[in-house]
């Protein structure tokens, strides 16, 4: 496979040829290297920027994202480090005007988690732990290094990887190069259905945390998450079908989470991303396979993103320890299902408003509901407890009035 005037490219071969190339220095890349370097794998990282690199994103890690990021080196003593804020579980609020009224009809219903607690951190700071333990294990990172070309060997023949700085010959290449991974193009990965695609902003404030859970505000114009980040600093990201002008206008569709910031200010200047839910038919081709938003995504509703791409990680390094990418494919498969399928459920809430106050009017009234849906969420619970207790028809019911 041929791209990009691969051999009119300069760079000659590096000396000391990695195990695993990995294609983008985000969450997802590092994590990746890191997980290989844990199994004794040499492993380069290659990325167009330089750190810190940040991204909109709601900055809320999950009990089962912590436990992931722990077996990546980074434990609750390495957090305890940098500047972060612990949360115990998630509340919904949403709001609803009644016919001919003006007076607005509050939801509010929230769930703990059945073990441990969720942390709240800003990305950058992520990163640079990340950075950090990867520079621990002899990760070699090449910062303001872009891909510029893959040619993929024959046979046992290693595939050549091309940068604007050096050629690599690796055993495995890792494309953790984003949404619009170059390296899924050039491996003829791209085939893939997309069922929801959203636009994100996000903000953060200087004000002191109100809230010990993260809470989704929801409205007909998306979904507002705030994630206490620091001790006197919360994160604002807010997801819509359509692209917001600006925070004060996103604000004025959540009035609630409006009255409490009227007073905060700004503490950074404004971001925004696209987030998609897409799901692509492989992520592994010979020894090319794909980690984080590069092997698809799940809508950022679900609060999914990074847990899934330190999942992933894991899983890819045991195959490429094994040298058989065939099971990252079938465990990629086995990660990806219950993140998707809570991301459709959600997504249900958004699209209908009858049904998103019908659902909050019944978890309310049912809150042993919402602690369920929480407990299988974080993987604490397995999805067919719905069924197998009767939680579901019981539920299904209520929404029935």
């Amino acid at each position: 496979m041929h791209t990009d005037a691969l051999h009119d490219l300069p760079g000659p071969l590096s000396a000391g040829q990695p195990d695993v190339f990995v294609a983008g220095g985000g969450p997802a890349g590092l994590a990746c290297a890191i997980a290989a370097a844990q199994r004794g794998l040499t492993v380069e990282v290659a990325d167009g920027m330089r750190p810190p690199i940040d991204k909109a994103c709601g900055e809320g890690l999950m009990p089962d994202t912590l436990e992931a990021l722990s077996q990546l080196g980074i434990d609750a003593a390495v957090l305890a480090t940098v500047e972060s804020h612990p949360f115990r579980g998630i509340r919904f609020l949403g709001a609803e005007r009644a016919s001919g009224s003006k007076a607005l009809r509050t939801f509010s219903t929230e769930a703990t988690f059945p073990v441990g607690e969720g942390r709240g951190m800003r990305r950058v700071l992520l990163h640079q732990l990340l950075i950090d333990r990867a520079t621990v294990l002899g990760v070699r990172l090449s910062w303001e290094t872009v891909v510029q070309g893959l040619e993929t060997g024959e046979g046992s023949e290693r595939s050549v990887v091309r940068t604007n700085r050096h050629a690599v010959r690796p055993r495995f290449v890792i494309g953790a190069d984003g949404h619009q991974s170059r390296i899924r193009a050039w491996a003829s990965l791209d085939r893939a259905s997309i069922s929801a695609r959203r636009i994100g902003l996000r903000q953060h404030f200087a004000i002191t945390p109100w809230s010990d859970c993260v809470e989704v505000y929801w409205s007909n114009n998306g979904q507002a998450y705030v994630t206490p980040v620091a001790i006197d600093e919360i994160c604002v990201a807010f997801i819509a079908n359509r692209k917001f002008p600006s925070v004060a206008h996103a604000l004025t569709h959540f009035p609630e989470l409006q009255q409490r910031l009227a007073a905060a200010r700004p503490s950074n200047t404004p971001r925004g991303s696209i987030t998609l839910s897409r799901k692509l038919h492989r992520v592994t081709r010979d020894n090319i396979a794909l980690a984080g938003d590069a092997s698809g995504s799940v809508d950022a509703v679900t609060g999914e993103g990074l847990g899934l791409c330190f999942r992933q990680s894991l899983a890819l390094a045991d195959a490429l320890r094994n040298g058989d990418l065939a099971s990252y494919q079938q465990a990629h498969l086995d990660l990806q299902r219950l993140p998707h399928f809570m991301g459709r459920t959600m997504l249900l809430l958004d699209s209908s408003p009858r049904l998103r106050v019908r659902t909050l009017t019944a978890l309310q009234r049912r809150p042993r509901f919402f602690q369920q849906m929480l407990r299988v969420h974080i993987g604490e619970a397995p999805l067919r407890l719905f069924g197998s207790t009767g939680l579901l028809a019981s539920f299904l019911c209520i929404l029935a009035g």
